[in-house]
């Protein structure tokens, strides 16, 4: 069965520490997953105690899954644009192909500035079937039915003392209110 893990950052090297502590957010991703099988949580990032790089995580995913098995990427539209600020981010292409989830009517190749744009030129595959021809190497863009729901919206529901109710699902709610996180933006 083919399987979606999901891998939360642990120490993000482009960003703010997030807001939560990473077992938590491991946890609420695993009680959010239960009962899907083919979501898997990994936890490789957030038991890392330095700052994580795609790349090393889908170098050592793919020492996992061995050499031939199609391996995929998924990231936004707005990661994908910046992909060339990444560490090593040309490597990635060689553990992966990227699938990048797009807004209806958003042309990716409009965004995009050198040298990725050649990347996306000589990458990108015509359809899902040349990903499993390949184990690596293609950029697939995939339009998405876009949900008005993101980690700020939810933390501000949080800290303004609105429901975040159908935002997430029921575990992960109890979860959080259990366990008293984002009451404050010092911390969860």
């Amino acid at each position: 069965m083919e399987k979606v893990r999901i891998l939360p950052a642990g120490i993000p090297p482009h960003r703010n520490q997030p807001h939560c502590d990473p077992a938590h957010r491991f946890e609420m991703l695993r009680i959010a997953c239960k009962g899907n099988p083919v979501l898997e949580p990994d936890p490789l990032e957030v038991e890392k105690d330095s700052p994580c790089y795609s790349v090393e995580s889908l170098e050592r995913i793919r020492e996992d899954c061995g050499k031939k098995t199609p391996l995929c990427l998924m990231v936004g539209a707005d990661a994908f644009l910046g992909l060339a600020s990444w560490h090593r981010w040309q490597e990635i292409f060689r553990f992966a192909h990227v699938v990048v989830a797009t807004r209806p009517g958003f042309h990716l190749a409009s965004g995009i500035c050198e040298p990725l744009a050649r990347e996306f030129r000589e990458r990108l595959a015509s359809g899902p079937e040349e990903l499993g021809a390949s184990a690596f190497g293609r950029i697939l863009p995939v339009e998405i039915t876009l949900l008005d729901i993101s980690s700020s919206r939810i933390r501000e529901c949080f800290e303004s003392g609105r429901s975040a109710r159908y935002l997430l699902p029921d575990g992960v709610l109890d979860y959080i209110g259990k366990n008293g996180l984002y009451r404050n933006r010092n911390g969860c």
